[in-house]
């Protein structure tokens, strides 16, 4: 038999079953005796509630009841969403392309997959979701949301959406589409080399190696570095986030997990070769960065072989195991923790950046459109002796008034925010300080050699 470990939702890698603990024969009396009380009350729910109920749905909502009891990742899958969830670990599935979780009985957004509805909608980590087409998500398991945001290809579907630093709630209108994640992608800036990973899936890895190999073809020359963006990315597949550590590490740990047995830790180390080069790298990481994704940027970190810029990371250090039972769909039990190469864990405190920068919007200050005075806009000013001419400065400009958006009507609802371009150093405040920070470090290494 075989299961699976589930390090995000809807991916997984692969651990060797273990014994079972085991259990003497007074508290094997005490479960027979509780589990005959679960069996009184399942009955009397089916003779006595008000209205008809079936079995299936009852024995479904125990199971998940007892799960979610535990932490926020254990859950029980029917058929239907564990099929789903083999599905999305190929890399295509139908949906909003949202990674999601419960908190406080709202659904809270993980973070939106690339170029997704989600995604291009300006859905953001943090979000929380209070309304399905109008109706309260409170009261429904996160599988039964889960369950009525997926649908039909090319259906609507409106979500009532609360953000931080926003006062009202909104609404968003998302079309259901078939979700395909092409998970790396690159572009070149100049000289330095982005590269935005969204998830871990089973093509993560070569298609890395893949677009290093043609950004660097590309550039023609040694590149100034490489960025890497996490940022957004809810995790994966633990093998691939272990062969993107070690795509840029050439020795040492690269991650352990620890369950409850001391013999089932498990431990990950990077073999020689560096894909990079040895180049700078700037990873960039922010509170939809979690599990698999922290993997590798705590990798990164604990070796110092990457600066880390950004907001802090998400905070799940937990490993979930895919167990299938047989005709019944499958459990997802949390059943270890895993550990950075310096021996932390990020459960719950999540990777903070060695350079903080949250993600901002720059613009000239309004009133500062002033002439703008110089040694050549001085009369009689000397020349420049080489021949160099410089015009006067000219008047800037006057910047547009900044105008306060309009509040929305007592009780009503605000416009969504316009969503931010990520990859794009115009629009991105965190890739244009990554990028100034490469620009940097290369004018710096010349006065080393």
């Amino acid at each position: 038999m075989i299961r699976k470990i589930l390090i995000a939702a809807g991916t997984f890698a692969l651990l060797s079953t273990t014994a079972l603990t085991p259990v003497s024969a007074a508290e094997r009396k005490e479960t027979y005796k509780l589990l005959d009380l679960f069996g009184e009350v399942l009955e009397k729910v089916r003779s006595e509630y008000v209205e008809p109920v079936n079995d299936e749905d009852l024995i479904e909502a125990a199971l998940n009841g007892m799960l979610a009891s535990l932490d926020p990742h254990s859950s029980y899958l029917n058929p239907k969403n564990s099929k789903d969830m083999d599905i999305q670990t190929r890399g295509e599935f139908g949906g909003l392309g949202l990674e999601v979780t419960m908190e406080n009985g709202w659904v809270k957004v993980v973070s939106p997959i690339d170029d997704t509805p989600a995604y291009r909608a300006g859905m953001q980590p943090g979000d929380f979701i209070t309304h399905l087409d109008g109706e309260q998500v409170q009261g429904l398991s996160l599988s039964e949301a889960v369950d009525r945001m997926r649908g039909t290809v090319n259906t609507d579907i409106k979500l009532t959406v609360r953000r931080g630093g926003v006062e009202q709630p909104f609404d968003i209108k998302l079309t259901r589409a078939v979700i395909k994640v092409q998970t790396v992608k690159g572009q070149l800036h100049g000289d330095i080399g982005y590269i935005r990973i969204s998830q871990f899936s089973a093509t993560t890895h070569a298609d890395l190696v893949r677009i290093m190999t043609q950004l660097k073809k590309d550039i023609g020359k040694t590149p100034t570095g490489f960025v890497i963006d996490l940022r957004n990315n809810p995790g994966g597949l633990l093998d691939q986030a272990v062969a993107v550590s070690d795509d840029f590490l050439d020795k040492g740990e690269i991650v352990s997990t620890r369950s409850r047995r001391p013999e089932d830790t498990q431990r990950f180390n990077a073999r020689p070769g560096d894909i990079a080069d040895g180049l700078p790298l700037v990873v960039l990481i922010n509170d939809g960065s979690a599990s698999a994704s922290e993997i590798v940027a705590g990798a990164l970190q604990d070796h110092k072989r990457a600066v880390l810029l950004g907001t802090r990371s998400f905070g799940k250090g937990s490993v979930q195991t895919l167990m299938p039972l047989h005709g019944h769909g499958s459990l997802r039990l949390t059943t270890a923790r895993y550990y950075t190469p310096s021996g932390r864990s990020i459960q719950a405190v999540g990777i903070e950046p060695d350079i903080k920068a949250a993600q901002s919007k720059v613009e000239p200050v309004a009133g500062a459109a002033v002439e703008r005075r110089s040694e050549a806009s001085l009369r009689k000013a000397l020349p420049n002796p080489n021949g160099d001419k410089a015009k006067p400065a000219e008047k800037d400009k006057a910047a547009p008034e900044s105008k306060a958006p309009d509040a929305p009507a007592e009780g009503g609802k605000a416009e969504a925010p316009t969503p931010i371009k990520l990859g794009d150093p115009a629009q991105d405040y965190q890739l244009a300080r990554a990028l100034d920070l490469l620009r940097g470090l290369s004018l710096y290494r010349p006065a080393q050699r």
